[in-house]
């Protein structure tokens, strides 16, 4: 086991709570993790890590700097859970991603669950652009862009390694790029952003579960968010949480979204207070 690892109170589901301290091939987090990664069905899972004002980077402009042993706890056992990590260029560079080693305490449970030995990566790129030394388990990425950067990527990586998709209204179709992974072999997708490319997913209904870190941090005005694009549900998109821990200070839930698709929280009736303060205001 990593050294210093912290125990988590499992505070929902209720039935379930009590404390879940750190243990060799961690079947405690298993067992909550592992019940919605069913053979053959694509099963697509974001992990974000941010701060209590929903800041998505730190001072030096990385998610990293925000994450904790609490985190990366988790975190470990996330990616020993997926097929593929599925990751922007924007992220690859920014975050320095090189290798996407399974945790020592993790491969025998790993190997207990079907998948491969090595975490496979998935870059999306529109123009193809893939820095060289990205070499997981020594094995180039795999690199999901359009006919626009086919060559590039095909030039960086290999043509058998280039997943070309169609673009829609300028952007990459995602659901085709998932389905060219599940094509793989490689169903359990876990996207670690960057922001763009999570909203992207969102606001394509692709994805079915939010697992979200709460730092007890303020990143404060200004600070780069969670997600970035266009999407704008209108009305908000509803999730159902599914589990909750608590380690140090930091929050870990695991949101199921597709149960929100079908499930929505009962809007609250407004109150005769008056009119709300808006968003923003100083008065």
């Amino acid at each position: 086991m990593p050294p210093a690892l912290p125990a988590y109170d499992l505070l929902l589901p209720r039935d379930r709570a009590g404390v879940l301290p750190p243990r060799d091939g961690e079947p405690d987090l298993l067992a909550l993790f592992a019940d919605a990664e069913h053979a053959g069905r694509r099963h697509v899972r974001g992990n974000m890590v941010g701060t209590l004002d929903g800041g998505g980077v730190g001072p030096d402009g990385r998610s990293n700097s925000l994450s904790s042993p609490a985190d990366r706890r988790l975190f470990r056992v996330l990616r020993a859970l997926a097929d593929v990590v599925l990751v922007g260029a924007g992220t690859v560079r920014a975050e320095g991603y090189r290798e996407l080693p399974v945790a020592v305490h993790l491969r025998d449970a790993r190997a207990a669950l079907g998948r491969a030995p090595g975490i496979a990566l998935a870059v999306v790129t529109r123009r193809g652009h893939v820095p060289s030394d990205v070499r997981p388990g020594g094995e180039p990425p795999l690199v999901v862009t359009g006919t626009a950067g086919r060559d590039a990527a095909a030039r960086a990586v290999g043509a058998g390694r280039v997943v070309t998709v169609p673009v829609r209204d300028g952007a990459l179709d995602l659901a085709a790029g998932l389905n060219a992974l599940a094509a793989r072999g490689l169903h359990h997708v876990l996207t670690e952003g960057g922001p763009s490319l999570l909203g992207d997913l969102l606001g394509a209904g692709l994805v079915d579960e939010l697992c979200l870190t709460t730092t007890p941090l303020l990143a404060g005005p200004g600070a780069p968010g969670l997600l970035h694009g266009g999407w704008r549900p209108d009305p908000p998109a509803g999730a159902v949480l599914r589990h909750l821990l608590h380690a140090d200070g930091t929050l870990l839930a695991r949101w199921d979204l597709a149960a929100g698709r079908t499930t929505r929280p009962t809007a609250t009736p407004a109150s005769d207070d008056g009119p709300l303060t808006p968003v923003g205001s100083d008065t």
